[in-house]
């Protein structure tokens, strides 16, 4: 359910390129020299010897410079038919370079308009993943709201759905069979993702080592979020846990030493306070308070994973990140199965008969939670991270759509006060670490295409004097 942010197009167009190739070529060196005329009644000397030419220098440089001279045929048979080709040379130049134009337009139409559809794909596309994104973290929220009026055990509800991440590597294995040119064998291919945990690929001790850690931070993020759940509202433990936005940023600028930002300070400031605001909706008592404390637990081990990822094992393409995210699965399979047999055991977390389990909400739980991971591992290769971001968010209203509608649920305003304040905070966080200066180029930019826009205006308006002086009959005289 946690992945590192990667920033991964812009359209290229093409231009057509005309090249207008001389027509007149064929008059070229002394092809516009003098015309040798004939007397009337006369023999022309072209009809029986071809066309004698007498050149200067002069001629001969005027030619190289002068523009095509169209004689006029003042004698029926006096005059030879130079200008005649010339005129049809310069007709059919005429003819093909409107050809050329025409086609030329014609591609750069069809361009456009293939510019505009891949452009309106994308977006879409990017769309879709948006709304995937947040339709399947609301639908895995409401589905453990569901589980509970049955079945009341998280940690085994936890355990289950994260045994499902087994089958990420899998499934992505089976894109590459369908997507890539040159297929990879499935040792070789995870072989070569297996070099997220080092150069020597996934070892007994690296396995270990790596995974240990963050299958616990795993584990108990989803199981305080489950806890969560139990207490809030479905819209108060989503908002909530978008506070985890601002824990990895202070997190990243204590332990990371990264930038330190305003924006983002102010974010976490506004983070805090929606906490605060949503703890003291109930007078700081009760299943809210503990209910916070879990939702606000789980938004810190989230962070605690992320920042951890990125200081231990850096960035992951997606290959990379659906092997750790299989190898977590398998190391919960193997390692933590214990715990909630021992949780069975000692009755903390039991059920009987084994029938009574609701094995089709445990699936869609699972099903739903799975997809989720994919779609934001496959969300920040294909899009970008910011939108899975903001399918994310976008939980924040699904979650309190359904509230509203099925369950009646009926919002304060201090509860709806601090859902907002969160969810601006968060929406602050996406903001790129350059946006003061991106800010400052755009305002500087529009700045000046305003003065350039008003010297226009005088420089037209000055004209219009100008003209409409000389035309009453009086000139301005600058003073010196």
């Amino acid at each position: 359910m946690h992945f590192t942010d990667r920033a991964f197009e812009s359209p290229a167009f093409l231009q057509g390129v005309y090249s207008q190739t001389d027509a007149n070529s064929f008059f070229s060196g002394a092809s516009r020299s003098s015309v040798i005329q004939c007397k009337p009644g006369g023999n022309c000397p072209s009809r029986h010897r071809g066309m004698t030419r007498q050149l200067s220098p002069l001629s001969v440089a005027e030619d190289s410079a002068a523009p095509i001279l169209e004689l006029q045929n003042r004698s029926p048979s006096g005059i030879c038919r130079h200008s005649r080709v010339e005129r049809q040379s310069r007709s059919g130049e005429e003819g093909t370079l409107t050809h050329t134009e025409s086609s030329s337009q014609e591609a750069e139409g069809q361009t456009r308009c293939q510019s505009c559809t891949s452009t309106f794909l994308k977006l879409i596309w990017r769309f879709l993943i948006i709304l995937s994104v947040s339709s399947s973290w609301v639908g895995t929220t409401q589905f453990v709201k569901i589980t509970y009026e049955t079945f009341d055990c998280p940690f085994f509800m936890t355990w289950f759905s994260t045994n499902w991440n087994i089958m990420v590597f899998p499934i992505y294995y089976s894109g590459h069979l369908a997507t890539a040119q040159e297929k990879q064998s499935p040792i070789r291919k995870f072989r070569e993702c297996s070099r997220i945990f080092g150069e020597d690929g996934l070892t007994l001790k690296l396995f270990l080592k790596r995974t240990a850690p963050f299958s616990i931070l795993w584990t108990l993020t989803n199981y305080l979020y489950l806890l969560a759940l139990k207490k809030l509202t479905a819209t108060d433990v989503s908002a909530l846990f978008c506070c985890n936005k601002a824990f990895v940023f202070l997190l990243s600028w204590i332990v990371l030493k990264d930038r330190f930002m305003g924006a983002r300070i102010v974010a976490a400031i506004m983070a805090i306070t929606g906490i605060v605001m949503m703890a003291y909706a109930d007078g700081f008592q009760g299943d809210s308070i503990i209910g916070v404390a879990y939702a606000v637990g789980s938004a810190s081990t989230s962070a605690l994973y992320k920042v951890l990822f990125k200081m231990f094992l850096g960035s992951a393409n997606f290959g990379e990140a659906a092997h750790f995210v299989s190898t977590l699965g398998f190391f919960n399979l193997i390692f933590i199965s214990v715990t909630p047999i021992i949780l069975y055991f000692t009755k903390v977390e039991y059920w009987s008969p084994f029938s009574a389990v609701p094995w089709g909400y445990l699936c869609g739980v699972a099903g739903l939670w799975l997809a989720f991971n994919i779609l934001v591992n496959v969300g920040v290769v294909l899009t970008y991270p910011i939108l899975i971001s903001i399918g994310t968010v976008l939980s924040v209203p699904g979650n309190a759509a359904v509230d509203l509608l099925k369950h009646k649920m009926i919002f304060s305003v201090v509860r709806l006060g601090a859902t907002i304040i969160i969810c601006i905070g968060f929406l602050l966080m996406l903001l790129p670490e350059e946006w003061d200066e991106i800010t400052l180029r755009f305002i500087n930019s529009l700045k000046e295409k305003k003065s350039e826009d008003h010297a226009d205006d005088i420089t037209d308006s000055s004209v219009h004097t100008r003209s409409r002086s000389r035309a009453n009959g009086t000139v301005s005289i600058p003073l010196a």
